[in-house]
């Protein structure tokens, strides 16, 4: 597959993404996510994207790809870091990591993970108004063979 079809499949997944996102925070104000991202980095996040998928490849491994936290309070917020090796010969750069829903943010390194490196995402989840079973997702973008890959929880929440 030629890069620039690559990259046309890449953006829309991204703006499948964002769209999904902005579905599920249709009940929150419009500025929403600018404050979430702040104005300029969202202009950013595009030419870091771009800029990231012309590194080396390399390849990531997750000690855990799907977490269950079991049951909690409506209102609780719980967090988990998944934790994940540079199994590549190269750096590995993450240029993003998109949530599947506004009540879940995620976190991850900023600077290049060296060849056997380790890091981790960290991913809350507000359960603020979300009552019963909870599947959500977050896409990780990187310089990765597999440039966007989801790690995953459920979480079943019961009403106070």
């Amino acid at each position: 597959m030629n890069q620039q079809l690559k990259t046309v499949l890449l953006t829309v997944l991204t703006l499948s993404v964002f769209v999904i996102a902005l579905v599920e925070l249709s009940g929150v104000s419009k500025t929403a996510l600018i404050n979430k991202f702040g104005g300029e980095e969202m202009h950013q996040t595009g030419a870091r994207n771009e800029a990231i998928s012309k590194l080396p490849k390399t390849t990531i491994s997750f000690a855990e790809q799907k977490h269950s936290f079991g049951t909690i309070n409506e209102g609780d917020k719980v967090r988990f870091a998944y934790k994940f090796t540079n199994t590549g010969a190269n750096p590995l750069v993450i240029s993003n990591a998109v949530a599947s829903c506004g009540c879940t943010v995620p976190s991850f390194p900023k600077e290049p993970v060296p060849p056997g490196g380790e890091g981790e995402i960290l991913v809350e989840f507000n359960s603020k108004n979300k009552k019963g079973h909870q599947e959500k997702s977050v896409m990780i973008y990187s310089n990765a063979q597999q440039e966007a890959m989801p790690i995953q929880f459920d979480v079943d929440v019961k009403e106070n």
